[in-house]
């Protein structure tokens, strides 16, 4: 089988590339580049994740190419990126750089190279059911699993995929590297924004909208402080709000809890705790289903929910009780127990067990 690859020059793409060559596919690695703007700056990585992919394909023993994605990128990552923050939401590119990137401009230019299959070095899994249809799996190793970042890919995409790292755990797959004399079996994981890397976040923001500076009030309307730009916070922060005192005499933080567009304000609350920060019930726009149909939905308002699925507002949250809510244009989940800060412009996944069934951008 030909099996294309995107090697990141990161020690789990490198370790995918082995393992399928070890199986007897034909491997051929593809480098993306997917950023310019600021190729000479100081937190730009490309040219050094090029010579580790370089080096990574050169031991293993397959061909390598670079391809350009970086006006794809940002047509349709980047601009959907800034456009969020402008709005107050704060947007996670991480999941649009997989369904725009990864498994469409990479999966179709995979295609016209005569590939089979796509790679990468997900901790997911996909697996073809008795009819016919694709599920995404969790990977096992729990620490790792990225299977909330591939939730909204679509059974097209998810039938031309492969996960080599499903089964195996982070520790054992930098083992790995290092006894097969993979060079960068060492090397950090990649952190930041995708495909953009890890640098001070406000800077690079102000670069791109302008600073609108507002008033810091409580849920009661009290002015405590002032705000650079409702783009720069986003909710359950807590550091860089610069509040001088105690105003409920607590001494305990302040967290952003909210946001009045219409009146540029942040609202802020003082104690992780607050009442603010929790939701029980998480309002849903944009909601792909990977199977095609909503899950079974249940009206909290009318049964006693039993709580058949698992959910989370974030990434690295274990799994919550929850159900699907769907009825009258409107979808939610609906916790058991209040979640902490779900922001709107991030994605609230659901699970059935280990199968990711989809999700929806929260609304805000």
């Amino acid at each position: 089988m030909r099996v294309v690859v995107g090697l990141s020059g990161g020690v789990d793409s490198a370790v995918s590339a082995h393992l399928l060559k070890e199986q007897g596919h034909d491997v051929l690695g593809i480098f993306m580049k997917n950023w310019e703007d600021d190729d000479n700056n100081e937190y730009c990585s490309s040219r050094e994740d090029l010579v580790d992919a370089v080096s990574v394909a050169d031991h293993i023993g397959i061909d390598i190419e670079v391809v350009n994605f970086a006006s794809e990128y940002k047509d349709r990552v980047f601009s959907y990126f800034l456009a969020e923050y402008e709005a107050g939401r704060t947007p996670n590119p991480d999941v649009l750089c997989n369904t725009e990137i990864k498994f469409a401009a990479f999966l179709d230019h995979a295609m016209k190279l005569g590939a089979d299959k796509i790679a990468t070095g997900h901790y997911a899994g996909v697996r073809e059911t008795a009819d016919g249809k694709f599920e995404l799996l969790k990977g096992d190793d729990d620490t790792k699993d990225q299977s909330y970042f591939l939730h909204r890919l679509n059974q097209s995409q998810l039938s031309k995929a492969m996960f080599p790292l499903a089964h195996l755990p982070k520790k054992e797959v930098r083992l790995l590297a290092e006894k097969l004399g993979i060079p960068n079996f060492a090397k950090k994981d990649s952190t930041g924004i995708c495909f953009i890397g890890e640098r001070p976040f406000r800077e690079f923001l102000e670069r791109y909208l302008p600073k609108k500076p507002g008033k810091m009030v409580t849920p009661e309307g009290e002015i405590v402080g002032q705000h650079q730009g409702l783009a720069y916070y986003t909710l359950g922060q807590r550091g860089g709000l610069h509040i001088g005192g105690a105003k409920d005499g607590s001494g305990e933080p302040w967290y952003v809890a909210g946001k009045d567009i219409a009146k540029n304000r942040l609202i802020v609350v003082q104690g992780r705790e607050h009442a603010a920060l929790r939701k029980q019930d998480v309002e849903l726009i944009n909601t792909h289903w990977i199977g095609g149909d909503a899950p079974s939905a249940t009206s909290p308002e009318t049964e006693e929910p039993d709580y058949r699925f698992g959910g989370k507002t974030r990434y690295r949250q274990p799994d919550a009780a929850c159900n699907y809510v769907g009825e009258d244009s409107r979808e939610a989940l609906h916790f058991r127990d209040g979640q902490w800060a779900p922001t709107p412009g991030q994605y609230a996944v659901l699970y059935r067990n280990n199968v990711c069934l989809g999700g929806g951008v929260i609304a805000g």
